[in-house]
């Protein structure tokens, strides 16, 4: 498959085993539409202890080739604020069995799309850390997780902050052997649940997968006969369920 770009919004961080906190962000992609600035995102905790969480924000960079690299945010031009995406708060105390949301909030210009990976990493809090927790209460929750082993786990997701005047236009080619979307508008778009399954036994298919173009490029797949390709192209609020025969 050429030039095929799938974003993976998903990070794993781990220390040791067992009881402790347990946080889920949900979904590891979302979406600012152009008429947006923030954007709420909640965080769960299904362990049995509250979690510390600190919200990192990097920026992500595409060459030419699709190659990504990941780079700290800038201050703006007037150096008094950050260019980019900032967490407000960068800090959450998420109680056990509990939630807590902080938001997303996008400040720059939206003259192009811009993407962002957005980690959040439970931690032991130290001092420094600038959690709203006494020293004494910093012990305690010290000693309780070193009282058994412990997972601390963090998760990343990817954040696209689409232009402020969001152009869809996915041109679709069907060739004989080949299968190709080409993304000739100025925001992302997504090929969503792609299945690739047997015409004749509908439980033999490849593992279902999702898959992102950015503008300017494309997804393509060769057809194999006796093969049928189901997915939905996402655009914005609009999807369209389609299938396609090898």
């Amino acid at each position: 498959m050429k030039r095929r770009l799938a974003l993976i919004g998903f990070c794993l961080f781990t220390q040791t085993a067992h009881a402790g906190p347990n946080i889920n962000i949900g979904t590891v992609y979302d979406y600012l539409d152009g008429d947006k600035s923030t954007f709420l995102k909640r965080v769960y905790n299904g362990g049995d202890s509250t979690a510390f969480v600190k919200v990192n924000i990097l920026e992500i960079l595409y060459d030419a080739d699709g190659k990504s690299r990941e780079v700290p945010l800038k201050s703006n031009a007037e150096g008094n604020s950050r260019d980019g995406l900032m967490a407000s708060p960068a800090r959450l105390i998420v109680p056990a069995s509990g939630m807590q949301g902080t938001r997303l909030l996008y400040m720059g210009e939206r003259d192009k799309e811009r993407y962002f990976r957005v980690r959040f990493i439970p931690v032991v809090p130290e001092k420094e850390d600038e959690f709203a927790v006494s020293g004494e209460e910093r012990e305690q929750y010290r000693k309780a997780l070193s009282a058994g082993v412990t997972v601390l786990a963090g998760y990343g997701a990817v954040f696209f902050v689409r232009p402020k005047d969001p152009r869809y236009a996915s041109v679709i080619e069907n060739e004989a052997a080949r299968y190709r979307i080409r993304n000739t508008g100025n925001t992302v778009v997504v090929i969503d649940e792609f299945k690739d399954c047997s015409v004749k036994n509908d439980q033999d298919c490849q593992p279902t997968t999702k898959h992102h173009v950015l503008a300017g490029r494309h997804f393509e797949f060769e057809k194999q006969a006796g093969r049928e390709y189901r997915f939905t192209l996402v655009e914005g609020e609009s999807r369209k369920k389609l299938d396609v025969k090898g």
